[in-house]
């Protein structure tokens, strides 16, 4: 595939010539600052918030022009329908999400959405109607930075929300149940979001990295194989306080040194795994917390990552007993408190195999194939219908950060990919009913 050498390497969030590959993200650039955004510097776009409604109400626009009819669902969600061949046939579903995380990037989730647009329109340009209907999803709320729980607009969609905490509250103290309504919405018809297996065909994610993968490879666009297995622990050790000019070194029960030599060993542990595997300490605190007194006690965060369940569980059982080894040595005392256990998401072998033979033809490559250390929306929706998820390269694999960006040309590579997938999918669909693999 030729590549667009006449635009610039990598978006710095300004607008571009009206191309085919730089109309995603300039729309993910206009996005990008209020009144899109919940605060005047930087960006952040909370799930229900006065952005979240413009943001809605502009793509809405977008979605209509590119020959769409939209609406909200009860959860919130924005939803563009291009019909089949048939008015009511089953949908292709392209999301991804329009909410952000606070000091976000612009292209996490959003330009997922806006590829989904560009998709459409250029069937209806050409007036060509697919076996299948096309549906672009905008999810409300995939980062769950506004209320305590994550994904809870895919969730209704995929019919896996059981109930809806409406109780919990925003940093404003305002409850879910009261934003709702704000909004229009009618808790009690939230979950009514959800869609019936008969009438979706597959879903289908465009997703910026958020790794260094593809760019270390020199590879503008990679297919999903799985979505990481993830635990997370809270890991607390009590030491004994001490005086730091009175307390002899061979007598401490230092609970910071303690938590230092556990992150060595996390990290190593976490390194001499498989590539998938990752172990990561984010968060870290230390009591009391004085220049002048040996810690008395530290607790810290602890993820680990793999693409299968087997490779995660082995490595959190040997970084456990590294940390329990670690305490006794150091006679301090050690807590390990289970927070999350998220099962390995697998993509669909056959929709994947296709997304990788439509990446062969558009690029003239191999395939890269590699797992999704993030969660997303996919792996939600895993359990409505069949996934499939291209990964984009971004610069550094920075993301949820503002130095989030992405190159012109792989924005373009990665459209041709969606919509060889696309016609290859039709085809077979009009061969013979596609069975997929639950």
């Amino acid at each position: 595939m030729k590549k667009i050498s006449t635009l610039p390497p990598f978006s710095k969030g300004q607008p571009q010539p009206a191309t085919v590959a730089s109309r995603p993200v300039n729309r993910c650039d206009q996005l990008g600052a209020h009144p899109f955004s919940d605060t005047q510097d930087g960006l952040f776009r909370a799930y229900l918030s006065d952005a979240y409604a413009a943001t809605c109400k502009q793509v809405a626009t977008w979605m209509g022009e590119a020959g769409m009819t939209c609406h909200t669902d009860a959860a919130g969600n924005l939803i563009g329908r291009y019909e089949g061949e048939k008015p009511g046939a089953p949908a292709l579903l392209i999301g991804s999400h329009l909410d952000t995380v606070r000091n976000a990037g612009r292209y996490d989730g959003t330009l997922g959405v806006m590829l989904g647009i560009e998709v459409v329109a250029h069937f209806a340009a050409r007036g060509e109607r697919l076996p299948f209907a096309l549906e672009v999803i905008g999810f409300g709320d995939e980062e769950g930075s506004r209320f305590s729980a994550s994904m809870l607009t895919s969730r209704a969609v995929a019919g896996t929300l059981d109930a809806l905490p409406l109780s919990t509250v925003d940093a404003n103290g305002a409850t879910l149940h009261d934003v709702l309504v704000h909004n229009g919405l009618d808790p009690a018809r939230y979950l009514e979001a959800a869609y019936k297996p008969q009438q979706v065909l597959a879903y289908l994610e465009a997703h910026i990295e958020q790794g260094p993968v593809l760019e270390a490879a020199n590879m503008s666009v990679g297919v999903v194989t799985a979505i990481a297995a993830q635990y997370r622990f809270r890991v607390s050790i009590q030491g004994v306080a001490g005086h730091a000019g009175t307390m002899p070194m061979s007598l401490r029960q230092d609970a910071l040194a303690a938590a230092a030599e556990a992150i060595l060993a996390i990290e190593r542990l976490g390194a001499a795994g498989p590539e998938d595997l990752v172990a990561t300490v984010g968060q870290l605190h230390v009591g009391p917390g004085a220049s002048n007194v040996v810690p008395g006690e530290t607790t810290f965060s602890l993820d680990i990552r793999a693409g299968t369940a087997d490779v995660r569980d082995r490595a959190a059982t040997a970084i456990c007993a590294a940390l329990k080894d670690i305490a006794k040595k150091r006679n301090v005392t050690l807590s390990i408190e289970p927070q999350n256990d998220l099962a390995a998401t697998p993509c669909d072998p056959q929709l994947t195999d296709l997304l990788a033979t439509s990446v062969t033809h558009v690029t003239g490559q191999p395939a890269r194939r590699l797992v999704s250390g993030a969660g997303h929306d996919a792996m939600v929706m895993a359990a409505l219908t069949p996934v499939c998820m291209l990964f984009l390269r971004c610069k550094k694999g920075i993301s949820h950060n503002p130095a989030e960006a992405v190159r012109h040309d792989d924005v373009h590579t990665a459209l041709q990919v969606m919509l060889e997938f696309i016609h290859a999918l039709a085809a077979s669909t009009a061969s013979k009913p596609t069975e997929f693999s639950a």
